[in-house]
């Protein structure tokens, strides 16, 4: 990468990692201390929880298309800005009903899409995937991060202190975009990492992306709902003092990963990702049904282990599966709509564990999401195996509309090439490839 894309790639990595935290040090702790607000219930407690999904979701697109009209780092700062309010509000609420106001302004601060194409604006085709693949790294350690911390932190300082630290992170982001993003020598339309209106129905036409964003919607409506109650049986059932919360998560989480690297040799190495796939969600099945019946600490934090080790495993493997089955030139548009079903899920499953838990118990909680696990095992039988195939991303900058053609003549042609899509607006061709497919043959052909 050239240093302008190093510098892009850290900046971004860091701004959304910084947003994340605070979304995410809030999650595994709200429980505990949903009784200190006026009007608290189980229902509105599970409402606070994913409140942020609904508004994260319905609005990250559209801030998208005000950033191609207002300019990225503008709309991201202002993004920010929201945040931070959502954050103060939810500082100084006295009530449940504050505390959720507060929250949908933070997910109102709707900032993805927009970094995205920032990052697509700062970086050339050929390392634009490493860049993003940096981004999604630095959110899944953010979320391990703040599961550690948040605990620590509100049993010393109480919850309000984590709503204003949140604050203080969205103003730092604020500072990192504003000295220390580069700024885009142009902005322009970059069909892999943003969203084309009229690619959607394309996108929502494919039962294979339609079973997938159905999927990120239940990992994360599981994930939500499970956090509504948890935290209440580590504490209550289990005899767990808040402030040592972190000491059954961070555990957790190396064994999470020591689980996740065997299924991620199998799926990749080996060729089996259906059958791994198939095999996570049974993982997570398990581990709902057996924090319902889990009556120690020992078979709690086992079931735990399982869930996060399935959990990292199809936190990955899902949007990886969208890049393999969305056409070469949507993957944007594919990513973009599963985004969307991710946070909407969240929301669902926040509202979700709030209800089941205000009309039964905490093993009834896991015991339905357990269940509806089972539906979503159901229908991932019925999905194809996927295909092992790479993007890749030619720039066609400098090529005449004849030179195109005979790119594309001969692209197609090529060992290894799958699919080849062409876009003269962009000036781009999107390929997707196999393993037999040779850099030096695409090389040689755009040399000559």
């Amino acid at each position: 990468m050239l240093q302008t894309e190093k510098r892009a790639a850290f900046s971004l990595a860091l701004v959304y990692s910084l947003r994340m935290l605070g979304l995410f040090m809030v999650l595994p702790v709200f429980s505990l201390h949903a009784n200190d607000y006026t009007g608290a219930t189980p229902l509105l407690t599970g409402l606070a929880i994913g409140i942020y999904g609904l508004t994260q979701g319905l609005f990250q697109l559209p801030f998208g298309f005000l950033s191609d009209r207002f300019g990225r780092k503008t709309v991201i700062v202002c993004g920010l800005l929201i945040f931070c309010l959502g954050s103060i509000v939810a500082a100084e609420a006295e009530s449940i009903t504050q505390v959720i106001l507060g929250r949908a302004l933070q997910g109102l601060g709707a900032i993805a899409a927009a970094v995205m194409a920032l990052a697509a604006d700062l970086t050339r085709e050929e390392v634009r995937i490493r860049i993003m693949a940096i981004i999604g790294m630095s959110i899944g350690a953010s979320f391990m991060i703040s599961m550690v911390i948040g605990p620590v932190i509100a049993a010393g300082y109480g919850l309000r202190i984590l709503f204003w630290m949140t604050a203080g992170l969205a103003l730092l982001g604020v500072l990192v975009i504003l000295f220390i993003t580069p700024r885009p020598p142009k902005q322009g339309f970059h069909r892999d990492a943003q969203l084309s209106v009229k690619d959607i129905g394309s996108v929502i036409s494919d039962p294979e992306l339609l079973k997938l964003g159905f999927g990120v919607g239940m990992l994360h409506l599981v994930l939500a709902a499970t956090f509504v109650v948890f935290p209440l049986v580590l504490l209550e059932k289990l005899a767990v003092a808040e402030a040592q919360h972190w000491q059954t998560y961070l555990p957790v989480f190396v064994l999470s990963i020591a689980l996740l690297l065997p299924l991620v040799i199998v799926a990749e190495k080996f060729r089996k990702a259906r059958g791994v796939f198939l095999f996570a969600i049974a993982m997570l099945v398990v581990a709902e049904f057996g924090l319902a019946w889990s009556a120690s600490y020992p078979a709690s934090f086992i079931m735990l282990v399982l869930f996060f080790g399935a959990f990292n495993f199809l936190e990955a493997m899902l949007p990886a599966s969208v890049t393999r089955v969305a056409p070469a030139g949507m993957k944007g548009t594919a990513m973009g709509l599963f985004s969307s079903a991710q946070f909407l899920g969240a929301f669902c499953g926040g509202l979700l564990g709030g209800l089941l838990l205000s009309g039964g118990d905490y093993a009834s909680v896991f015991a339905w999401l357990g269940g509806l696990l089972c539906l979503w095992f159901l229908l991932a039988l019925t999905m194809k195996a996927p295909k092992y195939l790479k993007s890749k991303i030619i720039s066609l900058e400098d090529l005449s509309p004849q030179e195109v053609e005979r790119f594309v003549e001969r692209a197609t042609a090529t060992e290894g090439v799958r699919e080849v899509s062409v876009y003269e607006v962009d000036r781009v061709a999107y390929l997707k490839v196999d393993k037999t497919f040779d850099e030096k043959d695409l090389q040689a052909l755009l040399a000559s």
